[in-house]
């Protein structure tokens, strides 16, 4: 059987597992298992566990439940309410006010959390209600909060560039400086666009529903401004040099618990455990996709699929930019059908000295990528956080959350476009805190 039928059929076995609604790491594996047993026979009893366990023996993997828990602690407790809250009393008097502060917190929760169907889920509970009962069109309400989650994979400490920085063997703490400027462009096109959408579809903007005075405004402010130092003391000592990811990741996530449950008076057993649980499923969730996604690639590289692959890409006779262009296609294939970091682990290190050779900056390769991973997260047939907003809003269309999706999909196409055109918006804070890379 040759390269590219062994190939086929493993992507398609793949595929067909998905169909069935078979968790995601599970399909992975057992795709893998049978491709490699039809190969080897029972000799791959004698590798399976290795292989498997090699994808998640590594230190710097600590960082990704420690981020969870971060995320778990605020997500389950009021903090993402009082964000919101105080969001909108701060922009309520600007015109269309309340849709650029359910972005505005999902960019915030993004950064306390790293992870995106938690900030659609946290936000959306409350910004999709309150923007319906203000008469926002149905698109409007759930595609600014689908594409506001995505951010969660962009803006640091982001679950996936740690991910990346791993299989890449790149500096976390100088992917995470590269995500800021690009997390911040890509917010602010979000809410351009999100006002553009209401006014195109009719909807007339009116602040006057509630008025707040300055003291109701500082009001929720004593309670967020912890979160937001934590997040702010998380990644100085990143960027500084100061602690690995870790040990910031870990003295994150063991003052955020301590806020949260001083702030809220979480005192109870049940309340605490109930964060530990969340943040050890989500843990465990993404541990085991990243081992399942470990042994597919090995299934594929053992079938040499990814060398041919590899060797296509690399051999192609073209402009570097259309060799992007290329990568780009493959990445938002990948991205349409598997979670963020199953692709990273899969395709990151196949990709990585193709790009270098082409003499792409990687760093500025981890935003570019990512965000075709975000546009994953709000494309079928996958598409988590559709998912997530059908779940919290079960009385708007599916057909209404994904128009009102489709277009955030452009607008992350025209920001990739506008990195591909000016590199520094990703590149220019690390080079400046920590030197250009040689």
């Amino acid at each position: 059987m040759n390269v590219t039928v062994s190939g086929l059929l493993i992507i398609c076995a793949l595929f067909l597992l998905l169909a069935t609604g078979m968790p995601i790491a599970f399909a992975l594996g057992l795709a893998a298992f049978v491709a490699l047993f039809l190969q080897d026979g029972l000799q791959i009893f004698y590798i399976l566990g290795d292989t498997m366990f090699s994808g998640i023996a590594n230190l710097a993997y600590v960082s990704i439940p420690m981020f969870v828990l971060m995320g778990a602690a605020v997500a389950s407790s009021p903090a993402g309410a009082d964000l919101y809250t105080s969001l909108d009393r701060w922009l309520n008097r600007v015109p269309g006010g309340l849709v650029l502060s359910n972005i505005g917190a999902c960019a915030v929760f993004s950064g306390m959390t790293g992870s995106s169907p938690a900030t659609c889920a946290a936000i959306g509970k409350m910004g999709i209600p309150e923007m319906l009962r203000r008469g926002y069109p149905n698109s409007v309400a759930t595609g600014s909060i689908a594409a506001g989650g995505t951010l969660g994979i962009l803006i640091p400490p982001s679950v996936t560039l740690i991910v990346y920085g791993i299989a890449t063997e790149t500096s976390i703490g100088r992917l995470f400086m590269a995500g800021v400027f690009p997390g911040i462009m890509l917010t602010v096109m979000f809410m351009a666009w999100a006002i553009i959408d209401c006014k195109r579809k009719g909807y007339e903007f009116d602040a006057r529903f509630v008025r707040y005075t300055l003291k109701e405004r500082l009001a929720g402010l004593p309670r967020i401004l912890p979160f937001l130092l934590i997040i702010a003391g998380t990644l100085y000592v990143l960027y500084g040099g100061i602690a690995t990811p870790s040990e910031a990741a870990g003295a994150g996530a063991l003052l955020t618990l301590l806020v949260v449950i001083i702030a809220y008076r979480l005192f109870r057993f049940r309340a605490v455990s109930g964060i530990f649980g969340s943040a050890m499923r989500e843990s465990v969730m993404i541990m085991m996709i990243m081992a399942a996604a470990e042994l597919f690639a090995f299934a594929l590289s053992s079938l040499f699929v990814t060398q041919t692959v590899a060797a296509a890409i690399a051999d192609m006779d073209v402009n570097r930019w259309v060799l992007m262009a290329v990568i780009n296609v493959f990445l938002l294939v990948c991205g349409m059908f598997l979670p963020p970091v199953a692709v990273i682990v899969m395709t990151a290190p196949m990709l990585f000295p193709i790009i270098t050779q082409a003499g792409f900056d990687p760093y500025w390769f981890a935003i570019v990528l990512t965000i075709n991973m975000e546009v994953g997260l709000i494309t079928p047939p996958i598409g988590l956080n559709l998912f997530v907003i059908n779940a919290i809003a079960p009385t708007v269309p599916t057909r209404d959350i994904l128009w009102g999706s489709l277009p955030y999909v452009l607008v992350m196409f025209l920001a990739i476009l506008i990195l591909c055109i000016f590199p520094e918006i990703a590149t220019w804070l690390p080079n400046q805190m920590l030197g250009v890379v040689e």
